[in-house]
């Protein structure tokens, strides 16, 4: 990620700061004005936390020091909050639909309840929320080349296979590793409690909790990390490590280990799209079809100020391990081909999520 960052940021930046200097409406647009974020999930999650966290830096940093409401709206999965937004949204640069890939990936699967169609959405930012997965010392595997060695069969715990856990599943796919998915857990904490207990062996976490509870665990000898999910290079496949657990290879990595050569094939391809979404840009800030581009260059400035703001660099060291915001002119074109699958990837989603995991559409 942050390769990318640093490659795309200058020349992205350029532009809309000449189009700030003179332009009244990045001075004034937002004076007095209150922008409503809708979050699909319950107060306490991690998506609602982090959109407290980021709203007072946007409420410094946007021109005119706008309000920032912060409005929960869960059920469904994320897709009711999601559908309220789609309906009642203006292309006005007052709603930000705040959420993740549990919204995302009923979207790309074309799941019958979505109202919505977030490839034609515009992007404001987008926050990394990258993951780790680990396995348990019972199993003898010490590190990620020796998965395949398990003492033990696999088993993995996880909420649900076409919401957050599914890019997940998918690198169990992608490395060919047999692993017995037990589903249906209420929530990621519960998932880790039950590592803990014994009665999995094999987990993902994403960053804040594996940052803040999981590396206890590791410290302590009672988890191995294996892999992240890795980052988007340079060339937009997702290859790179994670910039938080740098220390950590990728499942691209891993898989090139295990067998000598780079991942291919529908398996690898589905990875890509819908880790894309879940990792690279975990917690994404969506607005209405048809808002102006004006509204999203104010915003890529309001980023950029924001990942120098010294405050924010150190507060978030504690959220996501540091990862800076990215603007929409960064997510955007990634997050629209990810959102696009062909016809072919969403066939294969589709028919594995049906036949592995009883998902029904």
């Amino acid at each position: 990620m942050k390769n990318v960052l640093t490659k795309l940021l200058g020349t992205s930046f350029a532009g809309v700061l000449t189009f700030l200097a003179g332009s009244a409406l990045a001075a004034d647009y937002y004076a007095g004005k209150t922008i409503k974020v809708i979050v699909p999930f319950s107060k306490g999650g991690a998506t609602f936390v982090s959109a407290k966290f980021l709203e007072p830096y946007f409420e410094k940093h946007l021109p005119g020091n706008p309000d920032m409401d912060v409005q929960d709206r869960p059920g469904g999965g994320s897709i009711l909050g999601a559908n309220y937004f789609a309906a009642n949204a203006k292309p006005d640069g007052l709603t930000i639909l705040f959420t993740t890939s549990s919204t995302a990936n009923p979207y790309v699967l074309g799941k019958k309840e979505v109202e919505y169609d977030l490839a034609k959405m515009r992007i404001a930012y987008s926050h990394p929320f990258g993951a780790v997965a680990y396995t348990s010392p019972s199993t003898g595997v010490k590190s990620a080349a020796d998965i395949l060695k398990s003492k033990q069969p696999l088993t993995y715990g996880g909420i649900a296979a076409a919401a957050s856990d599914l890019p997940g599943l998918l690198s169990f796919e992608v490395l060919n590793i047999p692993v017995k998915s037990v589903l249906g857990f209420k929530g990621r904490g519960p998932v880790r409690l039950a590592f803990e207990r014994g009665e999995t062996n094999l987990d993902y976490q994403f960053t804040p909790v594996y940052l803040t509870q999981v590396k206890q665990l590791v410290a302590s000898g009672k988890a191995i990390p294996l892999w992240s999910g890795g980052s988007v290079a340079a060339d937009g496949r997702l290859t790179g490590r994670d910039s938080v657990n740098s220390d950590l290879p990728s499942v691209f990595e891993v898989y090139k280990t295990l067998y000598g050569k780079e991942p291919s094939g529908q398996a690898w391809e589905a990875f890509q799209a819908v880790a894309s979404v879940t990792y690279a840009f975990g917690l994404t800030a969506y607005m209405p079809e048809g808002t102006p581009q004006e509204v999203i260059d104010i915003f890529n400035k309001a980023v950029a100020d924001i990942n120098a703001d010294p405050e924010f660099q150190k507060e978030s060291q504690g959220v996501t391990g540091g990862a800076k915001l990215f603007p929409g002119s960064v997510a955007e074109p990634a997050l629209k081909k990810a959102l696009q699958p062909s016809a072919e990837l969403k066939k294969y989603l589709r028919d594995l999520l049906s036949s592995k995991y009883d998902v029904k559409f």
